[in-house]
């Protein structure tokens, strides 16, 4: 198994990307913490995975210590970090957000990466042994549309943030990377989309993807799999589209 006696800890991981990845893990053999906003959805995750549930919210200190402290505490260590919590506002003019919306998606987006440096990386830097983080990300970070603005920015912060990680880290050989995802069959999907998902508006969005599907939880898992193994121990700072060729 590829992630055999490993530890994790997956944010976001009650449903969606952060569902898939959690299960994956597993079931490679790594043991997982299954944090989420939604305390009943992470212990359902956790229960089918035989990891370990934490609810919080990522945006809060010390919700986010204590996300790390169980895998400290249950699992002996931690070697992988999974930024999959994300939300995001409706797709719509930008002077239309509000400030709160605003600040809820970059709270939720960037913040928690910096909570969660602060509570992860000391921990692999004391164990010694080195880690891997991946930040979610999307590929609104790398090619912005119009009606998402400030979502596109907290992921072009995401980013930058993961490149610039990834160079202090790795004397530490603590490799930090991210994915960006083209549009999934998640809970946010309408409000990317900015209405309902009819035929119509799917085939709209399929239609500026070559390979002409969405982006699946298992995608972004397989994705996660393999910038979370010893064999990609020479990669890090990478920004993988997994986006079916969108941003090609």
């Amino acid at each position: 198994m590829r992630l055999h006696g490993k530890s994790a800890v997956v944010t976001g991981a009650g449903g969606g990307f952060g569902a898939g990845i959690a299960e994956r893990f597993a079931a490679e053999g790594a043991r997982v913490v299954v944090a989420d906003l939604d305390g009943a959805a992470a212990e359902r995750v956790a229960a089918k995975i035989g990891g370990r549930a934490v609810q919080g919210d990522v945006s809060r200190a010390r919700d986010v210590q204590a996300m790390v402290a169980v895998a400290v505490s249950g699992f002996g260590g931690l070697d992988i970090v999974v930024n999959n919590a994300g939300t995001t506002h409706r797709n719509m003019p930008l002077l239309e957000v509000d400030e709160a919306t605003f600040d809820r998606i970059y709270a939720v987006n960037v913040r928690s990466i910096f909570h969660m440096a602060h509570a992860a990386v000391p921990v692999l830097r004391r164990q010694g042994r080195g880690g891997a983080i991946i930040n979610i990300s999307s590929t609104a970070g790398l090619r912005p549309r119009p009606g998402l603005v400030w979502y596109n920015g907290t992921k072009g912060a995401v980013n930058t943030i993961t490149q610039g990680m990834a160079i202090e880290l790795a004397p530490d050989r603590i490799r930090v990377n991210a994915i960006c995802p083209v549009l999934g069959a998640t809970g946010l999907t309408e409000q990317f989309l900015g209405g309902p998902a009819t035929p119509e508006a799917m085939g709209r969005f399929l239609a500026t993807i070559p390979l002409g599907r969405m982006s699946q939880p298992s995608d972004i898992a397989n994705a996660c799999v393999f910038l979370a193994e010893d064999c990609a121990d020479f990669l890090t700072g990478v920004l993988l589209p997994v986006d079916g060729g969108r941003t090609a």
